[in-house]
């Protein structure tokens, strides 16, 4: 695998961009050198700029699920484009992706489009500590709502209940009010709400964990945190960045028959271009400006060509009742095919899923927290991804991150994956 053209992308790139990349994990630093750059995508596939040809099972982290170039999406963005790029003021697409959100989504009264995930988990934050008149939010380790100050922070040295800034640039005080615990842990959110029930606005969670590889909640927990948010008068916030229209039509709330207070969406709802949204109760949604006193603005929320592919996208996932089945059942397959050849190679390899998700670890499992993930051996993986992108398929370029399947991915396909999958794990088997 020839990737000359990516490596001089890479020098002129760092000549302009910090670390070459506009976003960390794009860097693949975990397993090369230097990033791939993409070139352009097509179906199931991804070519790099030297014209390399992977089976892309990665699909953008996870908005692809039509995979690239779906002709649906691609002629909704075209005619919007002959239209308009953007008009700064209303448009009939975002009342129509709004209606199909409000329709879809169980908890979601009323939806606010924004730009990206970071501003949907940021708005959400700002709009329950309105609601509540609280400061505190609990989320979990490993769970990642975007680069928000608030929500930068990790468990304290000292106690559960004082957290400490993740990131220089993130004021101490800012990360105070950020109660940080375990993933799929109840008991620990109970003594948080014994300790200071009072402070505390919301608990923010990923309803299946996608960040720290694919995390499921165990038994009871989303819905000891239903029960306990509404006992202690805070709020429940999905987020659905990741979950929302990929497990299932209806997100994590429909798979799980839970109804958070509020929901944070994007990825899918995008159909691959840059979007987010928050949504919940009405009578928590109209707090937001103009109906209220709660501020967030955005000149480019609901752009007209993100609209466009995202109505596409849905409408087609949500025209053929056998949509979701498929990608359960290719993400099933996916994982049956790894673990088969993890054990014919000798390799402790855990693999974890949820309806179109998965990851391994190599290690012993269940994962069920971010301390869990600690024992992932990152030199095999390491191993594992340059034997599987030598083979012609591209995996997440970081050990404990989410693949994530598209509809694209047929019989040729799998086949490819099936292929490269012994050499892959011989490779890793080889590291001491």
């Amino acid at each position: 695998m020839m990737t000359e053209a990516s490596r001089l992308l890479y020098e002129r790139a760092l000549a302009v961009t910090p670390g070459g990349v506009n976003s960390p994990v794009r860097s693949m630093r975990q397993v090369r050198p230097y990033p791939l750059f993409a070139e352009r995508g097509e179906g199931a596939y991804v070519y790099d700029a030297d014209g390399n040809r992977y089976v892309d099972l990665l699909c953008s982290w996870g908005p692809l699920i039509l995979g690239h170039g779906h002709p649906a999406v691609v002629g909704a963005i075209q005619e919007q484009a002959g239209r308009a790029l953007t008009f700064g003021i209303a448009s009939r697409l975002e009342v129509e992706l709004g209606e199909l959100l409000t329709s879809a989504l169980p908890a979601v009264d009323e939806v606010r489009l924004v730009s990206s995930g970071t501003e949907a988990t940021m708005s959400a934050i700002r709009l329950a500590r309105a609601f509540t008149g609280r400061d505190a939010v609990v989320k979990f380790a490993g769970c990642y709502h975007g680069h928000v100050d608030a929500l930068l922070a990790r468990a304290g040295s000292g106690a559960a209940l004082s957290s400490l800034p993740v990131s220089p640039g993130v004021p101490a005080k800012v990360a105070a009010d950020t109660i940080v615990l375990p993933y799929n842990d109840l008991t620990a959110a109970e003594q948080a709400f014994a300790a200071r029930g009072g402070e505390i606005a919301a608990v923010i969670v990923e309803p299946i964990a996608a960040n720290m590889g694919v995390v499921p909640p165990v038994e009871g927990f989303l819905a000891g945190l239903r029960r306990l948010t509404s006992r202690h008068g805070a709020l429940l916030i999905f987020d659905e960045v990741i979950t929302g229209f990929r497990v299932g039509f209806s997100g994590a709330q429909g798979l799980f028959d839970l109804a958070p207070d509020l929901t944070c969406l994007g990825k899918v709802i995008g159909g691959g271009l840059p979007v987010g949204a928050y949504g919940g109760r009405r009578e928590i949604m109209e707090r937001i400006a103009p109906q209220g006193d709660v501020y967030q603005a955005g000149t480019l929320s609901g752009s007209p060509l993100a609209m466009a592919a995202g109505l596409a996208q849905l409408r087609e996932m949500g025209r053929d009742a056998g949509s979701y089945r498929r990608l359960r059942e290719i993400g099933e397959t996916l994982e049956d095919e790894v673990r088969a050849a993890a054990t014919a190679a000798g390799v402790t390899c855990t693999v974890q899923g949820a309806p179109g998700l998965l990851s391994a670890f190599f290690c012993e499992g269940p994962v069920r927290d971010q301390e869990d993930t600690a024992c992932n051996d990152i030199a095999r993986y390491r191993a594992f991804w340059q034997a599987m992108a030598e083979a012609g398929v591209l995996l997440p370029p970081a050990a404990n991150e989410a693949i994530f399947p598209s509809l694209a991915l047929g019989a040729r396909e799998l086949e490819i994956v099936r292929a490269a999958l012994p050499d892959a794990f011989r490779a890793a088997a080889a590291v001491r």
